[in-house]
């Protein structure tokens, strides 16, 4: 996804079952991608964007995570570590492949099929106005959020 692309119209399932259209998203958004719910990387990526969640709002941002993990799944993983960030489930991967973020990875030697840690920010109209790829959790909620202060 090159700068300056729409978001795509493709739907994701909230927890609750209820689906939702990425493209309905109120503007500016950022929709961040993370391989699978209740793991350390992407437990400590969630609590980060949950504790910014506000100041998001404050900036008029749209916030949303997306994993292939079930909405079943999604709805454990908010509660059992108090999450406020939306969270969706892209069980068909349309998604992930709208975005290209489902390729390969490697770890300990062996190659499988997965999500990459990503992370887009759209502006106020509709754009995108920066990427995010192969993400290192640290620190890096802070940079969305500044980024999105700098639209």
């Amino acid at each position: 996804m090159d700068d300056g692309a729409t978001i795509p119209a493709v739907t994701v399932t909230l927890p609750d079952g209820t689906p939702v259209w990425l493209s309905d998203l109120p503007l500016p958004a950022v929709i961040y991608f993370y391989p699978k719910d209740d793991t350390s990387g992407c437990t400590r990526e969630a609590q980060d964007f949950s504790a910014l969640a506000e100041q998001f709002a404050a900036a008029g941002a749209s916030l949303m995570g997306i994993s292939k993990d079930t909405p079943a799944s999604h709805g454990k993983f908010i509660a059992k570590h108090d999450l406020t960030v939306s969270l969706a489930s892209d069980a068909d991967g349309s998604a992930c492949d709208a975005f290209g973020v489902w390729g390969e990875k490697q770890m300990y030697g062996k190659t499988y099929m997965g999500i990459e840690r990503a992370t887009f920010l759209f502006g106020a109209d509709g754009r995108l106005a920066k990427a995010w790829r192969k993400v290192r959790v640290p620190g890096h909620a802070a940079a969305v959020l500044e980024a999105v202060h700098g639209l």
